[in-house]
């Protein structure tokens, strides 16, 4: 199986791997922040925004797992 990826479809890669990039070193960053990212990225603030928020739910979604799933802290102590 061959895929090629069009131009545009790297770019939204390389888009993604800044956006996570950025999510790294700070998972909530101030208005000014936004924009440089937007201007980075080629996108507007407010989908640099909604990117974020959305990102945190699946950050904060997978911490609630891999604590659920992690031994040390049980659910009850019967």
């Amino acid at each position: 199986l061959h895929i090629s990826l069009s131009l545009n479809n790297v770019s939204f890669l390389e888009q993604l791997e800044e956006l996570e990039k950025m999510f790294q070193e700070d998972h909530y960053p101030d208005n000014e922040k936004r924009r440089e990212i937007a201007a980075v990225v080629g996108v507007t603030p407010q989908r640099i925004m909604v990117w974020f928020q959305n990102r945190r739910a699946k950050w904060r979604k997978s911490e609630k797992l891999s604590v659920k799933g992690n031994k040390k802290y049980p659910t009850s102590s019967a």
